[in-house]
C-alpha cells in the first residue's frame, strides 16, 4: 500500500524476522487508523453516519482480513485482527449520541449490529422506531411463540429469495430452541404454519386477491387453526419481512461479515454503496465511494435535479388554480393504474444472485402479476372506504395490542420524514414529492386516494425511478445496482435511502390493508 502522506509498504510482512513483521505492521497500523479517523471525523461534523472507505483504505482493510485468517505467522494474524478492530471503534466510536444509543440497543435487542441498521441509520428518527416495532414483534409478549416468529420471517423472506434475512432468522429460530428439521422445507414444519402458506404468497406477490374465505380457512381448520389474535401477530410479520427484503434489495444490503456469503472476496455486488463496506472489508473501492455528494456533479444532472423542483413549483401554482372535478380526479387514477402495468424492468436484467430459500415455501412459481393484466378486472380499493387510520389501526390495537401504535408511529415518521433538502439544494418542501412516491405504490396495488390527482405522479416520477420503484416493491430480488444508480442521479446516498423507507412502509401498509380488510369483513 503507498499512501500519499508516506510510503507505507506491505513487503516488510513476509521477512522472516519477527522484528521486521512488527516494524512493519506497526506503520501500517498507524497508516490505516489515520486514515478512519479522518474519515470518521469529517462524517461526524456533517452529523452522518460514516459512508464506505475512502482514498483505499476499503482495499487495505480486505488485505488485511485476509492476512488475519491466511497469513502463517501468528503475529501477522493477530495484529492485522486488532487493527481492523480498532477501525471498527473508531466507526462507531465516532457517531453522535443519537446513533451510539441505537447501535447500542440494536446490539442488546438483537446480539449483532447488522448492516440493515448500519444503512438505515441514516436516518436515526426511523430507526429508533423500526427497531422499537421489530422488537416488540419477535421478542415480547404476544399471541405466537418465539420460534413461530422466526419461522415465519423466514417464509416471508424467501417468497423473494432474501437469503440474507433468511440466513438471519435461521440462526435465531435455532437459537430459541425451534427444531432444525423445519428447516428442510415447509412439509417438515406443523400444519399450522403449512396452512399459512397460501397467505404468504398472496400478501407477498398479489394481495389484492385475499379474501375473508381464506381468513376463515385459517381460522376453522379445528385442531390446526388460528385464533384471531394470532393471525394478526403472522400477518403483520409477513408483511414485517416482505418490506424488509425489499429495503436489503433496494439497497443492495450484503451480509455481516461472520454470516454466509459475507466473508468471501469477490467482485463488488449490488451494495457498492452500502456503508457497512468498510466493516465487512470489501473491495472495489473505486466504485464503492463515487457518492453523488464527493463528485463534481455533471451539468445534465444537476439540471435534473433543477427541472423537478421546476415541475414541483408549477404543480403547486396550478394547485392554487384549479382543482380538477371528482370524474376527472378518477379517470387519472385509472390511468395511472393501468400505465403501471408496462412499468417493468428490461428482460435482460439480471437478478443479484441469492443461493436457493425455495424449501422454505411452497409454490415457487407464484409471483407478482399486473392486477389488470389480460383484461382481468379488480375493483379499486378506495381508502375513503378502508384505510389504515380509521380501520385497520383499531383492529390491529385491539387484536395484538400496543402494535397498532407501533406500526401507526412507524408509517407516519417514514411519510412525513424531510430534512427540506434535494441534493445541493436546501429549505426545499418535498411534500408533493414525497406523497407522490407514496401513492404511486398504492396505485400500483390498486389503492386510491380520492383527494390526490393522480396526474402529479407522471410530472414528478420518471421512467426510471418507476422502474426502480415497482422492482424494488413488486420484485425486489431484481433489483440491480443499474437500477439504484439511473434515478435521481445527483442525490445523497441517504436521500435514496430515504425513498426506499418510503416503498418499505407504503408496500407494508397495501398488503396490510387488503388482509385487515379481509380480516374485517371475515368478523363481520
Amino acid at each position: 500500500m503507498e499512501e500519499r502522506e508516506g510510503e507505507v509498504r506491505w513487503d516488510g510482512l513476509c521477512s522472516r524476522d519477527a522484528a521486521a513483521r512488527a516494524a512493519a505492521l506497526d506503520t501500517i497500523g498507524q497508516a490505516v487508523l489515520r486514515r478512519a479517523e479522518s474519515i470518521a471525523s469529517g462524517a461526524a461534523a456533517e452529523g452522518l453516519p460514516v459512508p464506505a472507505a475512502r482514498d483505499g483504505l476499503g482495499e487495505v482493510l480486505a488485505r488485511l482480513l485476509m492476512l488475519s485468517k491466511r497469513c502463517p505467522f501468528p503475529d501477522v494474524r493477530e495484529q492485522s485482527e486488532a487493527i481492523l478492530s480498532g477501525v471498527q471503534t473508531i466507526q462507531v466510536g465516532k457517531e453522535d449520541a443519537t446513533m451510539h444509543t441505537l447501535f447500542a440497543e440494536s446490539f442488546a435487542t438483537l446480539g449483532r449490529l447488522d448492516n440493515v441498521t448500519l444503512v438505515m441509520v441514516f436516518h436515526p428518527q426511523y430507526l429508533e422506531s423500526f427497531l422499537k416495532t421489530q422488537h416488540y414483534l419477535l421478542q415480547m409478549d404476544g399471541p405466537l411463540p418465539l420460534h413461530y416468529r422466526h419461522y415465519i420471517g423466514i417464509m416471508a423472506a424467501a417468497r423473494h429469495q432474501c437469503s440474507y434475512l433468511v440466513n438471519l432468522h435461521v440462526n435465531d429460530f435455532l437459537h430459541v430452541g425451534g427444531d432444525p428439521k423445519w428447516l428442510n422445507g415447509l412439509e417438515n414444519a406443523p400444519q399450522k404454519l403449512q396452512n399459512l402458506g397460501e397467505l404468504n404468497k398472496m400478501l407477498a406477490h398479489r394481495p389484492w386477491l385475499i379474501t375473508k374465505e381464506h381468513i376463515e380457512q385459517l381460522l376453522k381448520t379445528e385442531e390446526n387453526s388460528w385464533s384471531l389474535a394470532e393471525l394478526i401477530h403472522a400477518v403483520v410479520l409477513l408483511t414485517h419481512y416482505h418490506s424488509l427484503a425489499s429495503f436489503t434489495f433496494g439497497c443492495g444490503i450484503s451480509p455481516e461479515i461472520d454470516c454466509e456469503g459475507g466473508h468471501t472476496f469477490r467482485p463488488p455486488s449490488v451494495s457498492n454503496y452500502c456503508i457497512c463496506d468498510i466493516t465487512n472489508g470489501y473491495h472495489g473501492v473505486d466504485e464503492i465511494h463515487a457518492s453523488p455528494a464527493g463528485s463534481i456533479p455533471s451539468t445534465e444532472s444537476v439540471c435534473e435535479v433543477e427541472a423537478l423542483m421546476e415541475k414541483m413549483k408549477q404543480l403547486q401554482e396550478c394547485r392554487d388554480e384549479e382543482e380538477a372535478s371528482q370524474e376527472e380526479m378518477a379517470t387519472r387514477f385509472e390511468r395511472e393504474k393501468r400505465e403501471s402495468m408496462f412499468v417493468c424492468s428490461s428482460e435482460d436484467e439480471e437478478s443479484a444472485a441469492t443461493r436457493d430459500v425455495s424449501r422454505h415455501f411452497e409454490d415457487t412459481s407464484y409471483g407478482y402479476k399486473d392486477f389488470s393484466r389480460h383484461g382481468m378486472h379488480v375493483p379499486t380499493f378506495r381508502v375513503q372506504d378502508y384505510s389504515w387510520e380509521d380501520h385497520g389501526y383499531s383492529l390491529v390495537n385491539r387484536l395484538y395490542p400496543d402494535v397498532g401504535q407501533l406500526l401507526d408511529e412507524k408509517f407516519h415518521i417514514a411519510y412525513n420524514l424531510t430534512y427540506n433538502t434535494m441534493a445541493m439544494h436546501k429549505d426545499v418542501d418535498t411534500s408533493m414529492l414525497r406523497r407522490a412516491i407514496w401513492n404511486y405504490i398504492h396505485c400500483m396495488f390498486g389503492i386510491r386516494y380520492d383527494d390526490y390527482d393522480y396526474g402529479e405522479i407522471n410530472q414528478l416520477l420518471d421512467r426510471s425511478f418507476k422502474v426502480y420503484i415497482k422492482t424494488v416493491v413488486c420484485t425486489p430480488e431484481k433489483t440491480t445496482k443499474r437500477m439504484y444508480d439511473s434515478f435521481w442521479r445527483q442525490f445523497e446516498h441517504s436521500e435514496k435511502v430515504h425513498v426506499n423507507l418510503l416503498l418499505v412502509e407504503a408496500r407494508m401498509q397495501a398488503e396490510l390493508l387488503y388482509a385487515l380488510r379481509a380480516i374485517t369483513r371475515y368478523m363481520t
